[in-house]
C-alpha cells in the first residue's frame, strides 16, 4: 500500500548489530508559534468525550501507557461559536486541561504553534511506532495503523473508515501544537500536545502524553 502525502516519508528504526535507534521528533519545531492574545474572544464550550473517542484518539499513546510510565489526556468539547486561530491559546487555557494545570503564567511557560496535518501525523506515527521510554512499541504496520486511528479521533471522524477519508478531513482540520512546563508533563523526551479544530471551527478535540524512564 502506497504512503499517502501525509504520511510523506516517515522515520523508521534503523537497526544494526550493536542495537538499533530512532528519531524522537517531539518537543519544540520550527512551525509557526501562535501569539497569546488575552483579548481573544473565547466561545463557551461543552464537553462531548466519550470513553470510546478517548480510547481512539490516544490510540498512538496507549503503548505508553500500557507498557511503560506514561499518561495520556485526550478530549473532545463542542464550541458555541467559531474558534478564531488567535484564540486558541487561551481556549486550551480555559478547558480545564489536566495537562495544562497552571499553565500561562509568567513562572509556567505555555506555547501553541499552528502546524500542518502533516507534523502531527508524524508525531503520532513515532509514538506508536518507537514506543516510550520503556518499551518499544508497535512496529511500523500497527503504529501506522493506530497513528491513524488517533488522527481519525482528533480530525471528528469514526473509527474503521478509509484512511483516505481520514486525509481529507484532517487536511480541512486546523492543527495545533502545544506544550508547556506543567507539573503533568514529564519535560524529559516524550511530550506530546497536539489539537485539531474542525473545519467549521465549532470543534476542538486534543491530545496529550508524556513518558518518563
Amino acid at each position: 500500500m502506497a504512503l499517502s502525502e501525509v504520511e510523506g516519508q516517515p522515520d523508521l528504526p534503523s537497526y544494526s548489530v550493536r542495537g538499533g535507534s530512532h528519531s524522537i521528533p517531539y518537543g519544540p519545531s520550527a512551525n509557526r508559534e501562535v501569539q497569546s492574545d488575552a483579548r481573544a474572544h473565547v466561545p463557551s464550550v461543552e464537553e462531548t468525550t466519550t470513553e470510546a473517542v478517548a480510547k481512539g484518539t490516544g490510540a498512538a499513546v496507549t503503548n505508553w501507557a500500557d507498557e511503560s510510565n506514561g499518561r495520556i489526556e485526550a478530549r473532545v468539547f463542542d464550541l458555541a461559536a467559531p474558534l478564531a486561530a488567535e484564540s486558541v491559546p487561551s481556549m486550551l487555557l480555559a478547558l480545564g486541561l489536566a495537562c495544562l494545570e497552571g499553565a500561562g503564567t509568567k513562572k509556567t511557560a505555555f506555547s501553541v504553534e499552528a502546524c500542518p496535518p502533516e507534523h502531527a501525523w508524524r508525531i503520532l506515527f513515532a509514538a506508536a511506532s518507537t514506543g516510550g521510554a520503556y518499551n518499544s512499541g508497535a512496529g511500523g504496520a500497527y503504529g501506522r495503523l493506530a497513528a491513524w486511528q488517533s488522527m481519525a479521533g482528533l480530525s471528528g471522524m469514526a473509527q474503521g473508515i478509509l484512511a483516505e477519508e481520514v486525509e481529507a478531513c484532517a487536511r480541512a482540520c486546523a492543527w495545533y501544537a502545544f506544550g508547556a512546563e506543567t507539573k503533568w508533563f514529564e519535560r524529559v523526551a516524550w511530550d506530546i500536545g497536539l489539537v485539531a479544530v474542525s473545519p467549521e471551527r465549532r470543534r476542538l478535540a486534543m491530545l496529550a502524553a508524556t513518558d518518563t524512564d
